[in-house]
């Protein structure tokens, strides 16, 4: 997948303009971190998105997991996996 066909894939037509915009400036933001820093980085997107005001719904979050993470390796997407299971369950303690 090259820097920015992720852009191009069809399922975000459905997506919110002000959420693509998001995604945009947050994919820009990720292409110039160490790999190390990606995984954390796209774990906190969320947090900072509500911040801001933008929430993406169950669904979304999945859409934009499915989509962002279609040039990792199966080790990379793992991982993800694993972090954004950690994430739900101490959202879930902190209800």
């Amino acid at each position: 997948m090259t820097v920015d066909s992720w852009k191009q894939d069809p399922r975000l037509k459905q997506m919110a303009p002000e959420k693509l915009d998001y995604l945009t400036a947050f994919a820009d933001q990720i292409t110039r971190l160490p790999k190390e820093q990606i995984l954390p980085a796209f774990m906190s997107m969320q947090v900072d998105a509500a911040q801001k005001g933008i929430r993406f719904s169950d669904s979304e979050t999945e859409l934009l997991v499915s989509v962002l993470t279609s040039g990792m390796s199966p080790n990379e997407k793992k991982k993800l996996e694993t972090l954004r299971f950690i994430a739900k369950k101490l959202a879930a303690r902190s209800s």
